[in-house]
C-alpha cells in the first residue's frame, strides 16, 4: 500500500511542524520542522519506507532565506511584476515577493506535500500565490522575474536547470538566484548583487551560518 496516497497532507504539515519565523525573514511565518518534532528525526530511507519524499518544504534553506530578504529589501525587482519562484519548498520567496509589490507570484513545486504546504503558508501571511505541480523546465509563461532558491545540489538538476534559466534571460527575464556554495552553480556566468549571512540548522548544513549569496544571471 502507498501510505503517501493514503495521508491527509493538510493534517500532515500541522501534525509535524510549527509555526517558525526564518531567521533572516522575520517577516514571514511559515509551518516549519524543528527538533522537538518527529519529521526532523525520520532518516531519509524511513520517510521512502512510508512512500513520503524528503520534506524539503519544511525547511526554510540558506538560499531561499538570502532570495527572499533580498528581495523584501529591494522591493523595486518585484513591484508590479509577474513573478515565478521555481522549486519554492516552503514558498517563503513567493510570499516575500508578494509582500514586497509584485503584481502576481506564481510557487513552483513537483511535490505534493510542498504544494499543500505553501497553500498553509500562503494562507498564514495573508498574500495570494499561485501553484503548479508541473515541472516548469523549458517552459515560459512570460514571467517578468524568476526567482531560484538553493536548486543547485545535484548536478543533472542543476545543468538542465541553467540552461533553461538562460534561455529566459535571454528573453529579458531579470534571474536572481540564491545559493550558499552549493557545488553545481556556474558562478562564472552570474553576478553577485548581495551576500548574507544565513543561520541555518546544524543537522542540515555543515555550519550554523552560512555565507549565502544572491546572484544575478543576465542576457549573454
Amino acid at each position: 500500500m502507498n501510505v503517501a496516497a493514503e495521508i491527509d497532507r493538510a493534517a500532515f504539515i500541522r501534525a509535524n511542524t510549527a509555526l517558525i519565523a526564518p531567521p533572516l525573514v522575520p517577516e514571514v511565518t511559515l509551518r516549519l520542522a524543528h527538533e522537538a518534532l518527529s519529521l526532523w528525526e525520520k532518516t531519509e530511507e524511513e520517510l521512502d519506507a512510508l512512500g513520503l519524499p524528503p520534506p524539503f518544504w519544511a525547511f526554510a534553506w540558506a538560499g531561499g532565506q538570502a532570495l527572499a530578504r533580498h528581495v523584501l529589501d529591494h522591493p523595486g525587482l518585484v513591484a508590479g511584476r509577474r513573478v515565478l519562484d521555481f522549486a519554492s519548498g516552503s514558498g517563503l520567496v513567493a510570499i516575500a515577493a508578494m509582500k514586497a509589490g509584485a503584481h502576481s507570484a506564481i510557487a513552483s513545486e513537483v511535490d505534493d506535500f510542498a504544494l499543500h504546504a505553501i497553500a498553509e503558508n500562503v494562507a498564514l501571511n495573508d498574500v495570494a500565490v499561485a501553484t503548479t505541480g508541473e515541472d516548469l523546465i523549458g517552459s515560459d509563461d512570460n514571467w517578468d522575474i524568476v526567482l531560484v532558491g538553493d536548486a543547485f545540489y545535484e548536478r543533472p538538476l542543476a545543468e538542465r536547470l541553467f540552461g533553461w534559466l538562460k534561455a529566459l534571460a535571454a528573453r529579458g527575464a531579470i534571474v536572481l538566484i540564491g545559493d550558499p556554495g552549493r557545488t553545481y552553480l556556474p558562478k562564472d556566468a552570474l553576478t553577485q548583487p548581495a551576500t548574507y549571512h544565513v543561520p541555518v540548522t546544524r543537522a542540515l548544513e555543515d555550519s550554523e551560518i552560512k555565507t549565502t549569496s544572491v546572484w544575478r544571471l543576465d542576457a549573454a
